[in-house]
């Protein structure tokens, strides 16, 4: 009973982190889904902002006290500018998706909206206070 009652809590465990993407794993999604090179943006750029961001996990989020807003799923994408979540104070939604949506193991929906910001904005767009996921 005891032993059921662990595999229990580490699969609940397993099934709240989501997927954490292998690095050649995640390379070949991203390049099936058109990343490699669009607008200019290399696979291996593209690589980078997600381990800097969420270390290729798809459930990551992370709280910005300033804006009141978060960061969500494998490119971290805004719920101020990008996503709903439905608490953020006068979010815009720019890719007309559920912040909900960015934290599924199918990527798609991320990547699409990855897609829109860097048609907007390019690159710039992942830049974070004393620097960018490229180490500049």
């Amino acid at each position: 009973m005891k032993a059921l009652l662990i595999l229990g809590l580490l699969l609940l465990s397993v099934a709240v982190q989501g997927k954490t993407f292998k690095r050649c794993e995640l390379a070949r999604t991203l390049k099936n889904l058109g990343l490699a090179g669009y607008k200019g943006v290399s696979l291996a750029d593209w690589m980078c902002l997600a381990k800097g961001e969420s270390s290729y996990n798809t459930q990551a989020k992370n709280f910005n006290r300033g804006s009141q807003s978060t960061d969500y799923g494998i490119f971290q994408i805004n719920s101020k500018w990008w996503c709903n979540d439905g608490k953020t104070p006068n979010a815009v939604n720019g890719c007309g998706v559920s912040c909900s949506a960015l934290l599924k193991d199918d990527i798609t929906q991320a990547v699409a909206c990855a897609k829109k910001i860097v048609s907007q904005q390019g690159l710039t767009a992942w830049r974070r206070g004393s620097g960018t996921w490229l180490g500049n």
